[in-house]
């Protein structure tokens, strides 16, 4: 099948839409095969002390990026093959570390050192937005109807606020001499330092991360309860059963092509974590898998970047948000099936 059949095939909005997603994941994924380099040349350079009668020179080799007439540094491209995915993933180093069982050289390798902390950002925050956003959905659900509409409007504020001054509002509550930092010190009668330690940042991080997201979904499960049947809860209710044997048998099952839904959300959303990183100054203890590939791609102190390390981050990163979203998607299939 040409392009033009698949084209005819899908429709033409569908077939520019998938153009245009394509596009940019094709040439990060060629990108990633290919190294960019500049052309160095060697000068002698002589270097001479100050003074008039004892002045000494010394003459010596240095390597120097090569110009063109226009001043702009000459580069070459070369094809490298997987030697890139091979730099970020160093899988003799981590087969090794594996192998003798050491986490602390496993950890020494950015690389595995980001995906662990990535994964477990991802999974452990998921179930706590999700509950904390049903349980936010089912205040708001029960709340007083004069009172409703500023109910929402409060919940909202964590979701509303811009994700890096939110993880700054929350490093600054807990860092030095914070308000919570205080509160804490006083009430354990001891001095605290949470973000001398690796684990504490990250319990912050996924805190931050429940207080921003749990709003989102929380609205998303407001518009479900709506729609659930009010004459199965009054008969639940007539049969004796409880609050939590309503939500469990009634509510929860209605509400689960939703719970997909933001679990999905969430899930690719949370894989690219980022913002925390960067308000939480984390860097020295903590990183991502996302902000491994934006360190790839600051220039170093000769202004080069390694553009090749980081298509190939990147697509290592997405291969990971696919696997993840393989189990929500054959859910959501399988109930597409059922359905029909």
């Amino acid at each position: 099948m040409n392009f033009r059949t698949f084209a005819a095939f899908v429709g033409p909005s569908v077939f520019m839409m998938l153009l245009f997603i394509a596009f940019p994941l094709v040439s990060v994924f060629k990108q990633s095969f290919y190294v960019t380099q500049p052309i160095y040349e060697t000068v002698e350079v002589e270097t001479c002390t100050p003074g008039f009668l004892t002045q000494t020179c010394v003459t010596e080799e240095k390597s120097i990026p090569r110009l063109n007439e226009e001043g702009e540094i000459i580069t070459q491209t070369q094809f490298v093959g997987l030697e890139s995915y091979r730099n970020v993933l160093e899988p003799e180093r981590a087969w090794r570390a594996i192998s003798q069982g050491s986490w602390s050289v496993l950890s020494t390798i950015n690389f595995w050192k980001a995906l662990r902390f990535t994964l477990t950002f991802t999974l452990i925050t998921l179930p706590l937005v999700i509950g904390t956003g049903l349980l936010i959905a089912i205040v708001i659900n029960n709340a007083a109807s004069a009172i409703r509409g500023p109910v929402i409007f409060v919940s909202l504020l964590p979701f509303i606020i811009t994700p890096v001054i939110g993880a700054l509002s929350i490093n600054w509550l807990f860092r030095g001499d914070g308000i919570l930092t205080a509160l804490l010190e006083w009430w354990l009668n001891r001095d605290i330092a949470l973000f001398a330690q690796a684990w504490t940042i990250e319990l912050l991080m996924m805190l931050y991360r429940v207080w921003h997201v749990a709003p989102f979904a929380a609205i998303v499960f407001y518009a479900g309860l709506q729609t659930v049947n009010q004459d199965s809860l009054e008969s639940a209710v007539i049969d004796g059963a409880s609050r939590w044997q309503r939500l469990k048998y009634i509510v929860i099952p209605h509400l689960m092509p939703l719970i997909i839904f933001v679990s999905m959300i969430h899930l690719m959303d949370s894989y690219r974590v980022f913002e925390e990183i960067v308000g939480f100054s984390s860097q020295g203890y903590v990183i991502s898998l996302q902000w491994l590939t934006y360190d790839f791609l600051v220039p170093d102190q000769a202004g080069n970047r390694s553009i090749s390390r980081a298509s190939a981050s990147a697509m290592l990163t997405m291969v990971g948000i696919v696997i993840l979203l393989i189990a929500p998607l054959r859910r959501t299939w399988r109930d597409h099936k059922g359905g029909h």
